[in-house]
């Protein structure tokens, strides 16, 4: 996996340690990190994306705490067998719920047609899955 594989946002109001755990859990949900993968060294991600490396090891920390990530003498941090599979379609949905209600008011708020709303998000789901 590559640092720059992260999508940090420094100005989000949630804390970027957060945003490092959510994205990792994320990615094991839906199937594209699996148990024994290699994640980014904390000094890779750090450098990366321009933020302190202990913000990149208090999300690492979290993620193992919690039985997520394990680490491995000599590779780093790999995600763990106890890791949770890829999880069912409603589950991976009910995550981006509040994305998608953020984005309807937002819209309706614009007064933007929900055609145009729409293709523009296939247009980018099509484009980032490429």
């Amino acid at each position: 996996m590559d640092a720059l594989r992260f999508h940090i946002q420094p100005a989000s109001p949630e804390p970027i340690y957060r945003q490092i755990a959510e994205q990792v859990r994320r990615l094991i949900a839906g199937g594209q990190l699996v148990a024994g993968d290699a994640l980014p060294s904390v000094r890779d991600i750090a450098a990366a994306h321009a933020i302190n490396p202990m913000t990149v090891s208090k999300a690492y920390s979290l993620l193992e705490s919690e039985g997520t990530l394990e680490r491995l003498r000599g590779v780093g941090m790999a995600v763990s067998a106890n890791a949770r599979r890829t999880h069912p379609i409603h589950e991976r949905l009910a995550r981006i719920e509040p994305a998608l209600d953020a984005l309807v008011r937002q819209a309706r708020e614009l007064e933007l047609p929900p055609a145009r709303v729409l293709a523009r998000l296939k247009s980018l789901l099509e484009k980032d899955a490429s």
